[in-house]
């Protein structure tokens, strides 16, 4: 069984270092499916929604894996060649008041717009409702996860590590919603 996975990391890293930003939407996408799968099960649909799936994955492929590449890339060649603690703080610094804020606003837009398939004026309302209180939430968890992303992964390997994170990240997520809901209910 090691030997499979060591084989299949070998073949991912390939990959990788051969066409690294097709192999990182990829696997965003993939990792954003799986995410939404095990999110819509903890939900407690009882028949999976295809087409939610296919579109989280198309934002993960579209969206997320190729600007994580183009964000790491850029982080490195502005900090290039600057190492250690003060330097992980700016990097954390600056995506977290820059890539976090725009993210977050671009996924709840996306999510509204093309995986529900509001009308802008209702995704605006939500926005103006719920953004800030999403962001606040996304500043207590992602600056712990960039910090470990800029000390101690490849460059290389970010984009995977935040995805995996993030799609961990999604399924928590839901299962909170789910509970919420679920309270609601009982009440």
């Amino acid at each position: 069984m090691s030997e499979v996975v060591a084989m299949a990391g070998q073949a991912y890293m390939r990959q990788l270092r051969a066409h690294p930003l097709r192999t990182k939407a990829i696997t965003s996408g993939v990792l954003a499916g799986c995410s939404d799968a095990v999110a819509q099960k903890i939900s407690g649909v009882s028949k999976l929604q295809r087409r939610r799936l296919l579109l989280i994955m198309l934002y993960g492929f579209a969206y997320a894996g190729p600007f994580g590449h183009f964000l790491h890339k850029l982080m490195d060649m502005f900090f290039k060649g600057k190492k250690g603690k003060e330097t992980t703080a700016k990097k954390v610094l600056v995506e977290q008041l820059t890539a976090s804020p725009w993210n977050n606003m671009m996924f709840m837009m996306y999510y509204g717009l093309v995986v529900e398939g509001r009308p802008f004026s209702q995704v605006k309302n939500k926005l103006k409702k719920d953004y800030s209180s999403v962001q606040l939430t996304a500043w207590k968890f992602w600056p712990i996860v960039s910090w470990i992303n800029y000390e101690y992964m490849p460059l290389q390997l970010r984009v995977l590590f935040h995805s995996f994170v993030a799609s961990c990240w999604a399924v928590f997520l839901n299962l909170k919603a789910a509970r919420s809901i679920a309270s609601g209910k009982k009440a």
